[in-house]
Order: C-alpha cells, then structure tokens, then sequence
C-alpha cells in the first residue's frame, strides 16, 4: 500500500474512529516528544515480529518526524 500524507484534522478523525497511530522514531527521540497516544515502533526494529503489536481489524497511521 502507498502511504498517504494526511493533514492534522483527518488524523483526528482517523483517530476518534479508533486508528492506531505509530511513531517510528528512534526510542530516545520518541521518549523526549511524542504524539498523545502514540505508540513507538522504530523504523529499525520493524519486522513481522514488532509489528503484531498492532491491531489488524484497525487502521494504522504512521508518523515521522524528519527534521532535514
């Protein structure tokens, strides 16, 4: 699937519809500053393991932060 960039108040909705959002920063960039209710993945550490964490009936957004 090809991602979609979405603006801040489909987020909203995605997330008020029970969507999980995801954060692939590095672990110490998402322990200083990370979005309410997102839970971290490093992009690093994804593989089929991390990634059951996550519900499959559910929708997932994933963010990340480059600073370049």
């Amino acid at each position: 699937m090809t991602p979609v960039p979405i603006e801040r108040a489909r987020l909203q909705e995605l997330i008020a519809a029970g969507a999980q959002l995801v954060e692939v920063l590095p672990r110490e960039e998402y322990d200083e500053r990370h979005l309410p209710g997102a839970i971290n993945l490093p992009l690093k550490a994804l593989n089929r393991e991390t990634v059951m964490q996550l519900d499959r009936s559910q929708p997932v957004v994933v963010y990340c932060h480059d600073y370049q």
